[in-house]
């Protein structure tokens, strides 16, 4: 059975930084692509970044390149999402995911296990 628990988040001001991690159980982890998505009050569930299984691949919305970075460490079975120049708009409860094989990595309906999310708040 596979669990995500969330760590890292908190209130920053804009042009800050937070590091955000998700300590996954299971034996799948290593073998399985992630991503992080991230819900703002109001609105939809949206993509922010996907990994693959090795690290070697990843992708992030438009909204964040340049900015966010994500990566993973499958001794740790750990995957995070760096964050830096913050902005209000970023504010959300994000979520890490595992991907199920062969699904889309955009869409949460790629995604099974989810885990419970943490906030992250920018002032401005």
């Amino acid at each position: 059975q596979v669990q995500l628990v969330e760590s890292g988040g908190g209130l920053v001001q804009a042009g800050g930084s937070l590091r955000l991690s998700c300590a996954a159980s299971g034996r799948t982890f290593s073998s399985s692509a992630m991503g992080w998505f991230r819900r703002a009050p109001g609105k939809e569930r949206e993509f922010v970044a996907t990994i693959n299984w090795s690290g070697g691949s990843t992708d992030y919305a438009e909204s964040v390149k340049g900015r966010f970075t994500i990566s993973r460490d499958n001794a740790k079975n750990t995957v995070y999402l760096q964050m830096n120049s913050l902005k209000p708009e970023d504010t959300a409860v994000y979520y890490c995911a595992q991907r199920q094989s062969s699904a889309t990595a955009y869409s949460p309906s790629g995604y099974p296990y989810w885990g419970q999310g943490t906030q992250v708040t920018v002032s401005s």
